[in-house]
């Protein structure tokens, strides 16, 4: 049995919460998010608090849908953000709407355009912040975005989360 299906999840003030025909559907101040439960997963209302069950044995996928209702939650009523840095000489990034454009040290610009329900802001031309409700979908574009040119183990130059550390090679000597 999952650990982390033991614990109830807490529905906050302002967030409605409804199961009806294996469909999950989380609405708040953020948007709307819905999820189809598994057949071996059984979700409860008891009041303001959330129990995920196992329907016969214990199965894997309790625990995955408690943290993605978890996810939800959050996501429907604060929402997730990333942050990102760009470290290296000449490196920047603009926003023009929903276009994110990069300056790497490529011969020609990168674009990247948001995907749905994201926002991109640069608060500086070397910072990104990426906003959102959908954990995963934020997860991924910060992924997307640091695949155009990852640290590089020598210098540290690239694009890394804010949170990262980059462990720098020697170099080699004659």
């Amino acid at each position: 049995m999952s650990r982390i299906a033991k614990k109830p999840l807490i529905i906050p003030k302002g967030v409605d919460f409804k199961v009806a025909d294996c469909q999950v559907t989380v609405k708040g101040k953020k948007g709307e998010m819905a999820y189809k439960l598994h057949d071996a997963v059984i979700v409860e209302v008891q009041g303001n608090d959330v129990l995920v069950k196992a329907a016969n044995a214990p199965h894997p996928m309790v625990g995955t849908t408690c943290k993605l209702l978890s996810n939800m939650l959050q996501g429907v009523n604060e929402g997730f953000t990333e942050e990102l840095a760009l470290v290296g000489v000449g490196y920047r990034a603009k926003v023009q709407g929903k276009i994110l454009e990069l300056s790497l040290g490529f011969s020609h610009p990168v674009q990247f355009e948001a995907p749905a329900g994201i926002t991109i802001e640069t608060p500086s031309n070397t910072e990104i912040v990426i906003k959102g409700m959908d954990k995963q979908v934020v997860g991924e574009t910060a992924a997307k975005i640091r695949a155009f040119r990852p640290p590089e183990p020598y210098k540290g130059k690239g694009v890394r989360r804010k949170t990262e550390t980059v462990s720098l090679k020697e170099v080699k000597k004659k």
